[in-house]
């Protein structure tokens, strides 16, 4: 395995704020919108966070309209899946922008 990708993806689960949003993504796709309610943070720390963890090759993201949502890779690295398989799952909301309601 590439030591280089090996830092740059530890580099990005070393910080709570992007476990968290690897652990929301364990149940699936989420919107951009849903996150920030979870971290409560502000939309663009969230996409400071979201573009580490997708530069690092552990996330990719669509676009949905006017929002992008986002999930893990297909194929994570081996470090990586033992992470994501440690972390607990946190639930979230489905996109309240498009208008369906938080079923969680």
């Amino acid at each position: 395995m590439d030591i280089q990708l090996i830092e740059k993806q530890l580099k990005a689960l070393a910080d709570i704020n992007r476990l968290k949003l690897v652990a929301c993504l364990k149940q699936g796709e989420v919107c951009v919108c849903d996150f920030v309610e979870v971290l409560q943070i502000s939309q663009p720390a969230v996409s400071q966070h979201l573009r580490k963890l997708k530069e690092a090759g552990i996330i990719t993201e669509r676009k949905v309209g006017t929002w992008k949502h986002y999930r893990l890779v297909d194929e994570l690295t081996s470090i990586v899946q033992t992470v994501v398989d440690e972390l607990e799952a946190i639930s979230v909301c489905q996109c309240k922008k498009e208008g369906s309601s938080c079923s969680s």
